[in-house]
């Protein structure tokens, strides 16, 4: 085995986005592509500094593939110590927890979350620090500037490695140890989590069902549901992770998870439905006949944190992207806590927990999650819901109208139109960029303007400022219209459209939510000419 030094180019857009880099899997199956990405993240951390690595993915297509590749060059780069989960697989928050766990100096992810797999689907990686979160702006803006320069990489011609059998063995100097997937993650959990509570609610005949997705999560929530917690088997369906998430899109909304919806609809429903996306850091919380917001999932688990062990002692704050709706700050405010309004991207979340001043996080995007990692946690989400269920012994129907009942109802839903033009898309934001200094003060439909900007972020606690993170239409009644594109698709342009109206009177909280918002979705497309502009008449995904 020899270390070899490759002569390369560079290839174009290998910016990493919200989530890192993501094409379609035939950009990155291009020789070179890869490689060169790799070895712009080892030119940033600078030779010898990263010594310890951890490494696995959503075992979608190409993921076997890749870790192969990065292997290869750790080792040309004197890594010394690579943890890699059985198969290739880790899902993304268990990566932060073994980033955590073994002190390592990070770990390198590969997945596109929630995007479709497949040899015609999408790929990603991206590079975890050592606290276990996404790398920040500064790390990722040098990966992409030494991507723009590459001219060789180093790697070893070793053969590959077998990522099935558990154990050590060794890539020229350096040592990789092929770690059970689940087993520190599942030891988290219980640490956080009254286990004895969630058993005694499965033994009472508790029904429940997880769909995987066909996605990473499946080995995740087969062990501790129905290996630990005791749930019947069946419980977790699609649980087997494949290459395209069995032609299937991972991402867990009531769109793209119908088959779970429909069964919680059905006369003989289980108690309590959830899925989770991709790579296991999303979650989707149902109840019989109706699907829990992520942003009233994130609000409810903050205002009941205390039943569950790990948080027993309270909260010390909450933390939501910018278009995530403010129900959590209603909590907040309540219980006498900070909440911080971020960007989207679960990087800004990490600086505020690495300072101790939130505990819990949450997406619109159906991510949530807490300070026991730096990303999002799917299963997390899920058992915390089943703890509150356990401890409480209401419904999940129950628990939103006793939520709703106490800090009003934030009516709330996001619009997607995907696979938009990108220049159709850049000019709409454009316009209404333009016309946000003369809204502020205008009537619009009867509804008054109290505030139009894009989005700017000041850091706490760095300090780093980030601009153009969206643009948000304030109403002086507190509802909200917020545009923005998204960094997350590989196909022209996604633009978002959030909405969200807050209803203080309980009897005004079983509205459909599509009808208790027409005023403001008639409202954004008159303000953005959305139609005109894209030539789209509807969107794509409403969630």
């Amino acid at each position: 085995m020899t270390i070899q030094t490759v002569a390369t180019t560079p290839f174009a857009g290998q910016r990493p986005g919200t989530s890192g880099l993501r094409k379609k899997v035939t950009e990155f199956q291009q020789p070179g592509y890869l490689e060169n990405f790799v070895e712009s993240i080892f030119l940033t951390l600078g030779e010898g500094a990263c010594r310890h690595l951890v490494v696995g993915g959503d075992g979608r297509y190409f993921n076997r593939d890749a870790i192969q590749i990065i292997l290869r060059m750790a080792a040309a780069h004197g890594v010394e110590r690579v943890l890699v989960g059985q198969g290739g697989i880790l899902s993304t928050p268990a990566v932060s927890c073994v980033i955590r766990k073994h002190g390592a100096q990070g770990g390198i992810v590969l997945s596109a979350s929630h995007n479709p797999g497949g040899p015609d689907g999408d790929f990603g990686i991206k590079y975890n620090i050592d606290n276990g979160g996404p790398a920040p702006e500064k790390i990722t803006d040098a990966i992409f500037a030494y991507t723009q320069t590459i001219t060789q990489y180093r790697t070893s011609d070793a053969p590959a490695v077998d990522l099935d059998v558990l154990g050590t063995t060794r890539l020229e100097n350096m040592v990789i140890e092929v770690i059970d997937p689940v087993a520190d993650y599942a030891e988290l959990m219980k640490g956080l989590f009254d286990f004895d509570a969630i058993r005694g609610l499965f033994a009472s005949g508790f029904r429940m069902r997880f769909d995987a997705m066909h996605a990473v999560a499946g080995p995740y929530a087969t062990t501790i549901l129905e290996g630990i917690l005791g749930a019947p088997a069946g419980t977790v369906v699609n649980g087997v992770p494949s290459e395209d998430f069995g032609g299937g899109h991972p991402d867990p909304n009531p769109v793209n998870a119908a088959e779970l919806i429909a069964a919680m609809a059905a006369p003989d429903a289980p108690d309590f439905g959830a899925a989770s996306d991709g790579d296991g850091d999303r979650n989707m919380i149902v109840g019989r006949g109706i699907a829990v917001t992520p942003s009233d999932s994130l609000a409810i688990i903050a205002a009941n944190a205390t039943v569950a062990p790990g948080y027993a002692g309270g909260i010390k704050g909450i933390a939501r992207s910018m278009p995530t709706s403010m129900a959590a700050d209603r909590v907040a405010e309540a219980l006498g806590i900070a909440c911080f309004e971020t960007p989207t991207g679960w990087k800004y979340f990490g600086n505020l927990m690495d300072a101790g001043l939130v505990t819990l996080c949450g997406e619109e995007s159906y991510g949530t999650g807490s300070f026991h990692i730096r990303e999002k946690d799917g299963v997390w989400a899920v058992l915390f819901w089943l703890n509150l269920l356990a401890v409480r012994g209401q419904t999940v129907e129950q628990l939103l109208a006793a939520h709703w009942a106490r800090f009003g109802r934030n009516y709330y839903s996001r619009h997607d139109y995907e696979a938009v033009d990108a220049g159709a898309a850049g000019a709409m934001m454009d316009a209404l960029r333009a016309r946000l200094p003369e809204l502020a003060g205008q009537t619009l439909a009867g509804h008054q303007i109290a505030l139009a900007d894009d989005f700017a972020y000041t850091d706490p606690v760095d300090g780093s400022v980030s601009t153009k993170q969206g643009i948000r239409i304030i109403m002086a009644d507190g509802s909200r219209i917020v545009f923005r594109l998204s960094g997350t698709g590989t196909e022209g342009a996604t633009v978002r459209v959030y909405l969200e109206r807050y209803e203080a009177d309980p009897a005004h909280h079983n509205l459909d939510t599509q009808a208790a918002l027409q005023g403001l979705i008639d409202l954004a497309d008159s303000l953005s000419d959305l139609r005109q502009r894209t030539g789209r008449s509807e969107p794509t995904v409403v969630t």
